[in-house]
């Protein structure tokens, strides 16, 4: 087989272990996001209620370790409730405990109780980059999110047609982690979230795409 002109990595991650953490170890992750989303509540309106906090599967790049979470907030602001949103990231040890333990979050208005014509609800964070020759590259793109649609059974990242990682629906939750934002192999390139269904019919679709000013389509 010839080389290919845009050598953009696939399936990078890790495939997630579990559908989500239990017991001591999600009370463990719950109190580093208490911490992140918390320090928000001042400019979200709201604190985040941290009783109904939504863990999503792990997946693992790099050697760490990054569990996505979501938690609504518990008053209205103007008429909506925050959501607030991120992520708990680790490394393991070679003992096999979690080290260098962190916690990021932000927090947005635009939900999915305040969009019924959604079809999914969408979360994602850059966790770092990757770098091809020429300047060539794109932004390591952790992404989590709900179907809002019945019947999915799995869920593809896909870029321009080329599907970059792949990961059940769990419980009604999905991670996923691969390459966005890619550049410098002609028009910029930005992912699209598909979900399908058991006969692998595409039942829903949505972009990652970024508007001018930098913003995503759906900020949640």
């Amino acid at each position: 087989m010839p080389p290919v002109s845009r050598p953009i990595p696939r399936f990078i991650a890790d495939s997630a272990q579990e559908s989500r953490p239990y017991g001591r170890w999600q009370e463990r992750l719950k109190e580093f996001f208490a911490v992140a989303a918390s320090a928000l509540a001042g400019e979200a309106g709201s604190e985040p209620d941290l009783e109904a906090v939504r863990f999503f599967p792990e997946r693992t790049w790099g050697g760490r370790t990054y569990v996505p979470a979501v938690a609504p907030g518990v008053a209205e602001v103007g008429g909506v409730v925050p959501e607030f949103f991120g992520h708990v990231s680790f490394l393991h040890e070679p003992e096999g405990e979690p080290g260098e333990m962190t916690a990021i979050a932000d927090f947005t208005d635009v939900t999915a109780a305040e969009n019924p014509d959604w079809q999914l609800d969408l979360n994602d964070d850059v966790i770092g980059q990757w770098r091809s020759d020429g300047g060539r590259g794109g932004d390591l793109t952790l992404i989590w999110g709900t179907p809002l649609v019945r019947g999915a059974l799995a869920v593809t990242a896909e870029l321009d047609g080329e599907v970059l990682d792949q990961a059940a629906v769990n419980e009604g939750r999905f991670t996923l982690f691969a390459v966005d934002a890619v550049h410098g192999f002609g028009d910029e390139l930005f992912l699209e979230i598909k979900l399908w269904n058991r006969k692998l019919q595409e039942i829903a679709s949505e972009s990652l795409y970024a508007d001018d000013d930098g913003a995503a389509d759906e900020e949640d």
